[in-house]
């Protein structure tokens, strides 16, 4: 990194700084709701938008929608990182979180393909990809937003509530769908009560702009601002800056596809497995799958709170090489647990996703702390966001619909959690070869 200069975050009040975490992480479990609600809801989605008549290809067809959506987050980073670096922190991911609010609700109101035809699944797909421009741009503004308020030796510890609130979000998710379900009652569910869900979002965008409007702008940007250093082009100067190629390449294949590999095949992988080859009632799987993903929270503040003690890389590492050896082992025992759909081994179904929810922490917990350690001030939304959403966007999103065809083309109900392995041990590798284990007591530097 440049010369560093203290952040002033060591002076702001205890109270001030729960504003900061609570207002950026509550804003990205609202966001990542409204991502993951398409994801919890796809088949009702396919046969909704995409109906064939043939439950497997519609599911595909809609985890085909949920991918185009990450697809476009690679350019919402581009754009939004362009502005972050630009124009500020706070005002670019105020903007995100509203046109993901906003996209997400609108998917509630679109008639049915029955109804309008072709139109309907043209205009679920637009609205995906503007949820994935908003999401190219908000993860990396919250994570930046508190490292460069957290004081050095607290931001792995500061930023781990952000990643947690990745997976709040999925948990919201399964709530709200859960919750709606059981008031309107399973017909209405299916005729229109799905769509709820969706409107929702809107009460979730006023809380979150709520809580984010009372937030001052970061103190590095504002230091930066002030001294005039803010780069003139944050793209251009993100692949010209010494040494800055080599950290997005790292920050691509050996941290973002690694992480968010792991993280889908614990969530959503868990919820297709049980649902699909393994015939469990859907709303027993979600349930599931929510209580075990909530009970595994507490690993991803555990770790980035250690990576403040231990350095960021080892524990990432360290989780990608227990993912090699685990990921098999864990899905096989939640196959053996839900082996008999109408007698299934809870305890044991739990076990497994909180094993996965660790590794999920392992590896997710440090890494907003180490990327905004990894990259310089002046163009660190940009150089961030980048690599971050192509490799969620293209390896994490694409993960559903590449690993349930696989299931679906083989019939062998863990044929797709080859794509994760394969993926993971890439990550193992450029990370061994070239993550940096940043020092967790540098300040953030202001240029």
């Amino acid at each position: 990194m440049s010369a560093t200069v203290a952040a002033p975050a060591g002076e702001l009040s205890a109270k001030d700084i729960r504003l900061v975490i609570g207002a950026s992480s509550l804003g990205t479990v609202f966001e990542w709701y409204d991502f993951f609600i398409y994801g919890t809801l796809a088949a009702i989605i396919g046969r909704t938008f995409f109906p064939t008549g043939d439950p497997t290809v519609e599911l595909l067809l809609s985890l085909a929608g949920f991918a185009i959506g990450f697809g476009f987050r690679p350019l919402g980073a581009v754009l939004f990182g362009y502005l972050g670096d630009k124009l500020g922190r706070k005002y670019t991911f105020l903007v995100t979180i509203t046109l993901m609010g906003l996209a997400t609700a609108a998917i509630g109101f679109v008639p049915s393909e029955a109804s309008i035809g072709f139109a309907a699944p043209v205009i679920i797909i637009f609205l995906r990809v503007l949820q994935g421009l908003a999401l190219g741009g908000e993860y990396g503004g919250a994570a930046i937003y508190v490292s460069e308020h957290a004081p050095p030796g607290k931001r792995g510890f500061y930023t781990s509530f952000i990643q947690a609130s990745v997976a709040g979000g999925f948990i919201l998710s399964l709530a709200v769908v859960l919750g709606t379900r059981a008031i309107v009652g399973e017909e209405a569910w299916q005729a229109w009560g799905w769509r709820l869900p969706f409107v929702f979002s809107l009460l979730l965008l006023a809380i979150s702009l709520w809580m984010r409007l009372k937030l001052s702008e970061s103190p590095v940007f504002a230091a930066m601002k002030a001294a005039g250093t803010t780069s003139a082009n944050p793209l251009k100067e993100s692949f010209t800056y010494p040494g800055n190629k080599k950290r997005i390449l790292v920050a691509l294949f050996g941290v973002a596809a690694g992480l968010t590999v792991i993280w889908y095949t614990a969530m959503f992988g868990a919820l297709f497995f049980l649902t699909g080859p393994m015939k469990v009632d859907p709303r027993t799987a979600e349930m599931l799958v929510g209580i075990g993903a909530a009970s595994g929270l507490i690993w991803f503040v555990l770790f980035g709170w250690l990576s403040d003690k231990a350095g960021r890389k080892w524990p990432i590492v360290i989780g990608y090489g227990l993912t090699l050896v685990l990921l098999f082992p864990l899905f096989k025992l939640m196959g053996f647990a839900a082996a008999d759909a109408a007698n299934l081994n809870i305890p044991l179904i739990l076990l497994a996703v909180l094993g996965l929810s660790a590794l999920s922490g392992m590896t997710y917990g440090p890494v907003a702390a180490l990327l905004t350690e990894m990259f310089p001030a002046r163009i660190r939304y940009s150089s961030m966001s980048i690599p971050y959403h192509i490799g969620t966007g293209y390896f994490g999103g694409f993960l559903p619909l590449i690993s349930q065809s696989l299931v679906a083309r083989t019939g062998d109900a863990y044929a797709g959690l080859w794509y994760t392995w394969g993926v993971v041990l890439l990550a193992l590798i450029v990370s061994l070869w070239g993550l940096p284990n940043t020092d967790p007591q540098l300040d953030m530097d202001a240029g």
